[in-house]
């Protein structure tokens, strides 16, 4: 048993009844981990429009349970969440971070970034049938479309990451450094790197940053 990715943890509060209340609603009728793995991954992924360009780096404003209620987040929260919701429901789960380069960013992302390079992407990663599997509920169906992607669905299988190339065939996205897997989220390893690979955004003493 894999105790330590079971535990509710101050960022992953597994225990919290609302994240409980949450994950029981939408595996109802499902039996298998498998299946409520699946049925998670797909309602983390679409009842929450991905967002990068709010960004509330406060610490309490990442715990999972206060993520829950909101209506849209970015691909940490989204990790933060799904790995809870995993938890309550005694489905071993932790996180994982990487850099990621995006190769059709948006010019308006590109342009506060001043970089395609996405660091510390998070994703979720739940241990099912004795492996690994790496799973990133970032992008909505609907952002998808927009952007001419296939949406990326969990098989209960197989890893599901960034679309690897878009629906022409052309390369999407690149995994480039993977800083490892932890128990909750590294927030300040996670502030660290935004500070020191986007050192020319200011990061305000309240930590929201609004970079619409």
């Amino acid at each position: 048993m894999k105790t330590e990715q079971l535990r509710p943890t101050y960022f992953l509060n597994s225990e919290h009844p609302e994240i409980h209340a949450f994950a029981q609603s939408v595996t109802e009728g499902y039996n298998t981990e498998k299946e409520k793995t699946i049925a998670l991954f797909n309602a983390v992924r679409d009842n929450y429009l991905y967002d990068p360009y709010h960004l509330d780096l406060r610490p309490q404003t990442l715990v999972a349970s206060n993520i829950l209620g909101r209506s849209s987040a970015y691909c940490v929260e989204k990790a933060v969440l799904l790995c809870a919701l995993l938890r309550t429901l005694s489905i071993p789960a932790r996180l994982n971070f990487g850099d990621v380069k995006n190769h059709i960013a948006v010019d308006r992302i590109v342009q506060i970034l001043k970089t395609d390079v996405l660091v510390f992407h998070g994703c979720t990663e739940v241990f099912l049938e004795g492996a690994w599997i790496k799973l990133t509920p970032a992008f909505n169906k609907s952002l998808c479309k927009k952007l001419g992607v296939p949406v990326l669905e969990f098989d209960g299988t197989n890893d599901a990451v960034f679309q690897q190339y878009s629906a022409d065939g052309s390369t999407f996205m690149e995994y480039l450094r993977d800083h490892g897997s932890f128990n909750d989220l590294p927030y300040a390893k996670m502030l660290a790197s935004f500070k020191e690979s986007y050192p020319h955004i200011r990061f305000p003493e309240d930590l929201i940053l609004n970079l619409a």
